[in-house]
Formats: structure tokens, C-alpha cells, sequence
């Protein structure tokens, strides 16, 4: 899979597609892997990279959802629960279990917590990844080293969701999609849709931002996936649509392991600001988040507030052992949430996180809403949903049992490089054949030249940032050693693309321009 062979693709089809599919993060991708998978002829344009926004910067979870329990809303968890178990299934290079503990501060808070993860298990009865159970205030130290004990005088609650690297799951799906027969381009924007003279939409205008070259892509439907710029594309339809979408802001920080060195995660079920916090072990470091924070418009690469970071950092301080300062902070990612507007409430956090499909007068399809670990489902549904209107001949849905690329029958996560999955096979040949591209770029992270070059060849990674945030996750883990990493992954990047000096120059220039929004607040 490259750009290359993704254009032939494109321009070999003269004819009218079956489906255009706008949006290259998850829901996208979703959509066009199961669209390929039943025969259907798709195309999926992205203006930026895959997983460039909200997709790369989830708080790397596949859950059910344990607070949507609180919310009433069973239906979603019983589903996300189904859902989180496939996953596993038909992705374990890049879905695992992971055990996580809510602190009590009481008996009956953990008699609380106790009664609502036993519905939690009930809902994912024959999907479990494993059964809750109470634990004493000796026993939550032993699982959780680094937690504080002096105010969790009611022990704690053990329960089990899964876990994921987002960026990379992304990639698998898209390498499926393309087995399958996609067209699949980044850095393909659309500037504007297509009508015929009845005023239907009957495809889409795009120019590669590589090339500046224009291409009229015409197909019998139009799916807009584009997550928090869903209301953009609605207006290129209808100037005069009303916004479905109230955007949301997640701030995570990144912390060393040495604050948080356990295998367990921990989940802070009450906050100031209504949502709960995680503290998650990923990659040899800790995650902590999430924050809420209601915005005014989606950017392609947002900034946390100052505010935001105090909060997390705050919260967290009343759990561990050892409080992180603002100078421990090896990072911070945002996250836009493209929450559809559902109801009256100004507060983010009550919004439902469920999905909607909507089909406008002209025939553009809008999919918002919904969250990574129920993509699979919302893909099913947009397709469906496509089929029945125009009425293809299409095989029915197959993703729900269908392997990802790079499975393997493994589920060891031992290997620093696992999520490659069979791929990693490949990887590890480049090495032997060339034993200079098996020595890492960097003395904090194992990323070797194949890795880049592996990126390059079958990821269609094209900028120094698709492969320190996304191809690999750098830049997400601590984005000083990202900075560090740059001119080199520049100068693998330009030998392979075949670019010169001043491109390099300008990658490593542009790369920092981004690497300073994780390291700086408003």
C-alpha cells in the first residue's frame, strides 16, 4: 500500500464510483474497509494524513463504557461490550486486556462500584474480558504500586476493558481496505461537491495537496466521515444547515513510568468537572486524562489550556505516591470529540457518544457521533444504510468475523514493535538484509531506519510528523526526543520519496511547528 499505487487506482477508474468516502480517520476507514470487503467500489480522500485528528488521540481504550451505566444508557454499553470483544478477536496485534481498579474511599462506595460492574459483566456475558472483584486496601496497594492508601479506606474495585494503540489499528484497517480493492489518498482535500442538474450530488472535487493537481471523482454516493468537521462539508452541500455537531476538547498528559510503574490502570470515577480520569500504562509511560471542555470550532491540531493541564495534574496528585510537577510532563496530546447535539444540555460530558446517520435532500450522507470502540458497528450501518439506497448489489456485511491485516495468533505484547503483527516479519528481514537500518535512531525509543522505510513503502506515511505521531508514536510518548528524532527521519523520509535538501529542511521545520502544541498550553 502507497500513494503511488493508490493514484493509478484512481485515475485507472474513469467510470462513477460506487461510494466517495470523505474522512481518512477511523469511521472513515471503517467505512471504506467495509464497503471494499463487499465489493463495492470506494474511494476515500483525507486533507491530511490518516488519523492526523481525533482518531490518533483517543485515550487508547476499547470499553464498553462503564460511565455510560450511570447515564441509563445500556443499549450503547451492551453494544460497545460486543463490539470491544470482536476487536480483540479479529485484531489481538493491537487489542489486549487490561486490568483496572476504581479507589474507594469507603465500604459503601465499593458496594456501590460492586453492584454497577457486576451489570457490567452481566452485559458482557460470553465477551468478558475478565470478571470484577472487590479488593482490600492491602491488596489494591499490591496491584496498583505508586497509588496513595491514606484516603482509600474502602480498598477498591477490579474490572476489565481492553486496550489499543489507535494510529495503529487505523493503519491495519486501512492496509485490510486496500487488500480489499479501496482507493485509498492522503493529503487529498475536497473543495467542493458535485451536482448533476436536478441538484443531487454526484460526486466530489478534490486537489492533491502534493501535486496541486485537480481531479473530478464522480460516484453514485457521497459519505461524509469527516468526525468534527462534519457541519463543513454539510454547508458545502447547504450553506444554510444548522451545526449537528458541539465539539469537545480532551486534554491527556504524558508522564514517565517511574510515577505510575504497575501494569493496572487506575479510573478516578468522580471529578470537579463531571467526567472520570484514567491513569493508563502504555508503551513504558503513563497516560492521564481525560478532559472536557466545550469549543467553539474543531481545529486540525488543537491545544490544550492551561486550565486543563492544572486539572489533570491536580486530580492525579490525590492518587499517587509521588505527585508529578508541570516540569515532569513529557507531553500532552488534544483531542477534538465530535459530539452530536442531542438535547438541551451545555454540558459535553452528558451528550450521548451513540452515532446518527443523516441523508440530506441533495443525497449527501453524513455519519457523526459515535466513539472507536463501536466504529466496526457504525461502518455496518452507514453501508447498510448506502446499499438500501441505492440499491447495490453488495455482499453482505463480512468485518464482524474478518481478520484484520496483521493479525496474527499471537496475543504477546512483549515486543516493543507487536503492533506490526505479521508485518513485523517483514520489518525484521530489511534489518538482517542491512544491518545499519537496524540501529535505532534514538537512545530513548527503538525506532530503527526499516521502520521508516517500512512506513514510507506500505503505511503511505509522507511527512516526518506522519511517522513520529502516527506510523510510530513518538511524538505522542514524549515530544522532546520527537524533536531530537526529526532531522533524521527526514533525511530516511527524502532518500526513499525521493526529496531534496529544502524539503528536508522544511519537514524538520514544519514537524516542530507541531511538536510545540504537545509541549506548550494556551
Amino acid at each position: 500500500m502507497n500513494r503511488e499505487n493508490s493514484l493509478v487506482r484512481l485515475q485507472a477508474n474513469q467510470g462513477v464510483w460506487d461510494m466517495v468516502v470523505i474522512g481518512g480517520g477511523a469511521t472513515g476507514v471503517a467505512i471504506a474497509m467495509d464497503a471494499a470487503l463487499r465489493g463495492l467500489r470506494v474511494v476515500l480522500l483525507e486533507q491530511s494524513d490518516f488519523g492526523k485528528g481525533t482518531s490518533s488521540r483517543s485515550t487508547k481504550l476499547i470499553h464498553g463504557g462503564v460511565r455510560y451505566l450511570q447515564q441509563g444508557n445500556i443499549r450503547l454499553v451492551r453494544d460497545a461490550l460486543r463490539e470491544r470483544s470482536l476487536l480483540r478477536m479479529n485484531a489481538p496485534h493491537l487489542v489486549h486486556d487490561l486490568p483496572f481498579v476504581i479507589p474507594c474511599q469507603s465500604r459503601w462506595q465499593q458496594l456501590y462500584y460492586r453492584i454497577g460492574l457486576k451489570l457490567y459483566d452481566f452485559l458482557a456475558a460470553g465477551k468478558s474480558f475478565g470478571s470484577s472483584c472487590s479488593l482490600s486496601i492491602h491488596e489494591l496497594m499490591k496491584a496498583v504500586p505508586g497509588i496513595r492508601g491514606d484516603q482509600l479506606q474502602g480498598g477498591g474495585v477490579m474490572y476489565h476493558d481492553g486496550q489499543f494503540d489507535d494510529a495503529r489499528l487505523l493503519i491495519s484497517m486501512l492496509r485490510t481496505g486496500y487488500d480489499a480493492g479501496a482507493c485509498l489518498l492522503n493529503y487529498m482535500g475536497v473543495n467542493d461537491l458535485t451536482r448533476n442538474q436536478h441538484q443531487q450530488i454526484t460526486g466530489v472535487s478534490a486537489c492533491d495537496a502534493e501535486t496541486g493537481e485537480n481531479y473530478s471523482i464522480k460516484a453514485r454516493a457521497v459519505i461524509n466521515a469527516t468526525g468534527p468537521f462534519s457541519d463543513k462539508i454539510r454547508r458545502m452541500d447547504d450553506a444554510n444547515q444548522k451545526n449537528i455537531i458541539t465539539p469537545s476538547q480532551g486534554v491527556h498528559i504524558v508522564l514517565p513510568r517511574e510515577f505510575f510503574p504497575g501494569n493496572t490502570a487506575v479510573i478516578v470515577p468522580k471529578t470537579s468537572d463531571g467526567r472520570v480520569v484514567f491513569l493508563i500504562p502504555w508503551y513504558q509511560h503513563v497516560i492521564a486524562g481525560t478532559t472536557d471542555t466545550p469549543i467553539r470550532e474543531a481545529e486540525l491540531e488543537p491545544q490544550p489550556q492551561q486550565k486543563e493541564v492544572q486539572f489533570l495534574l491536580a486530580t492525579i496528585s490525590d492518587y499517587l505516591e509521588r505527585a508529578p510537577s508541570p516540569d515532569d510532563v513529557l507531553g500532552y496530546f488534544t483531542g477534538i470529540r465530535p459530539l452530536v447535539s442531542g438535547d438541551k444540555s451545555t454540558r459535553t460530558a452528558s451528550l450521548s457518544r451513540d452515532h446518527v446517520i443523516r441523508v440530506s435532500k441533495t443525497g449527501l450522507i453524513t455519519i457523526a457521533g459515535g466513539k472507536w470502540t463501536t466504529v466496526r458497528k457504525m461502518a455496518e450501518d452507514c453501508v447498510d444504510k448506502v446499499v438500501h439506497l441505492h440499491q447495490f448489489e453488495a455482499k453482505p456485511c463480512r468485518t464482524a468475523n474478518y481478520k484484520l491485516h496483521g493479525a496474527s495468533n499471537h496475543t504477546s505484547h512483549s515486543d516493543a514493535r507487536a503492533f506490526y503483527g505479521s508485518d513485523l516479519v517483514h520489518i525484521r528481514k530489511l534489518e538482517e538484509e542491512q544491518p545499519a537500518l537496524a540501529k535505532p535512531i534514538s537512545q530513548t525509543f527503538e525506532i530503527t531506519p526499516a521502520q521508516v522505510i517500512w512506513a514510507a513503502r506500505h503505511e503511505m506515511a509522507r511527512t516526518v510528523e506522519d511517522v513520529l505521531a502516527r506510523r510510530t508514536r513518538v511524538l505522542f510518548l514524549d515530544a522532546r526526543a520527537a524533536l531530537q528524532m526529526a532531522p533524521s527521519i527526514a533525511k530516511l523520509l527524502a532518500e526513499e520519496l525521493g526529496r531534496d535538501a529544502d524539503w528536508c529542511q522544511s519537514q524538520v521545520a514544519a514537524f516542530e511547528r507541531v511538536a510545540r502544541k504537545f509541549l506548550t498550553t494556551q
